[in-house]
C-alpha cells in the first residue's frame, strides 16, 4: 500500500467569506503595484485594508515578505490589539501595527491605509514648506492634506493620538521625514490617491532640481479642485482606474490573486 498523503494546510479561500476573499485580492493587488511602480522599500511599510463584517480586523502584509511576492492567501488578518487571528507562519511588524491600527480605529471611512518610504515622498516630507502647489497633480492632493511631525520610530501607542488627530478627515498624510500616507474608502481608492501624492512629489522634486524660480498655481484654482475632481473620475474615484491596473497584473502573470 502507498503510504497516506501529508496533510495539507486548508485553502485559505475557503475559510473565508466572499467578501472578505474580494478585499485580499484587491489588497495583494495593491503590494503588486507598489512594487511595480518602485515604491517598496524591501519588506518594510504597509498596506491594511478592513475585513468586512461585524468583527473589527484587518489585513495587513507578513513581515518578511517582499510585496511582489504577497496573494491573497498570505496575508495577516488581526484585530485592533494586534493579534493574529488566522493562523500564520509569518508576523507582522509592530511599527507597521502602530500606525495602521491607529488610523483603522479613529476612522471608519479609512477602510484601506496606505503607508509608503518612497524617496521622493521622503525628499518632500523632509522640506521645510512640504508639497508645493506646483502642479495638478499636487492640486488634487493640497485639497486634503495633513502632516505628522515625526517621533522616531512608530513604537509607541501615546503617538498614536498626534498621529489621528493631524490626519483628521483628510486623504492624505505626509509624516514628515519619513515618508507618506493615504486613506481610501476601498483599496483602489486609497491607490489612486497615493499614486497622485506620489507624482506630486516626485514632479515637485524634478522641477526643483532645475535651478530655476517655480510657479505657483493660485488658491482660486485649488479652490475648486474637489469639485471637479469629482466630474474627471465621474464619481468613481478609483475605481475608474482599478480595472485597468488590475488587466496590467493579470497581463503579467502575477499570482496576487492565489
Amino acid at each position: 500500500m502507498s503510504a497516506p498523503d501529508k496533510a495539507t494546510k486548508p485553502n485559505v479561500k475557503d475559510l473565508v467569506s466572499a467578501e472578505e476573499w474580494q478585499a485580499r485580492v484587491d489588497l495583494a493587488a495593491a503590494y503588486r503595484l507598489v512594487a511595480g511602480y518602485g515604491w517598496d522599500d524591501l519588506v518594510f511599510t504597509h498596506i491594511s485594508a478592513r475585513v468586512p463584517g461585524p468583527e473589527h480586523h484587518f489585513l495587513i502584509n507578513p513581515y518578511g515578505m517582499m510585496f511582489e511576492e504577497i496573494t491573497a492567501s498570505s496575508l495577516m488578518k488581526i484585530d485592533l490589539a494586534g493579534n493574529i487571528v488566522m493562523e500564520s507562519d509569518y508576523k507582522i511588524n509592530p511599527a507597521g501595527f502602530t500606525i495602521h491600527s491607529a488610523v483603522h480605529a479613529a476612522r471608519e471611512d479609512a477602510l484601506c491605509v496606505m503607508h509608503l518610504h518612497t524617496d521622493n515622498g521622503i525628499a518632500v516630507s523632509a522640506q521645510a514648506n512640504g508639497l508645493l502647489p506646483i502642479s495638478q497633480q499636487a492640486l488634487f492632493v493640497l485639497a486634503s492634506l495633513g502632516y505628522h511631525d515625526y517621533e522616531g520610530l512608530a513604537l509607541n501607542d501615546e503617538e498614536k493620538p498626534r498621529l489621528v488627530a493631524d490626519l483628521g478627515k483628510k486623504t492624505f498624510l505626509i509624516l514628515r521625514n519619513h515618508g507618506l500616507l493615504t486613506v481610501g474608502q476601498s483599496v483602489p481608492d486609497a491607490f489612486l490617491s497615493m499614486f497622485l501624492l506620489e507624482r506630486a512629489c516626485r514632479i515637485q522634486v524634478l522641477a526643483q532640481a532645475g535651478g530655476v524660480k517655480l510657479i505657483p498655481i493660485s488658491d482660486k484654482i485649488l479652490a475648486q479642485i474637489p469639485a471637479q475632481e469629482a466630474v474627471v473620475t465621474q464619481g468613481g474615484r478609483g475605481n475608474l482606474a482599478w480595472p485597468a491596473l488590475l488587466r496590467k497584473l493579470d497581463r503579467s502573470g502575477s499570482n496576487y490573486a492565489d
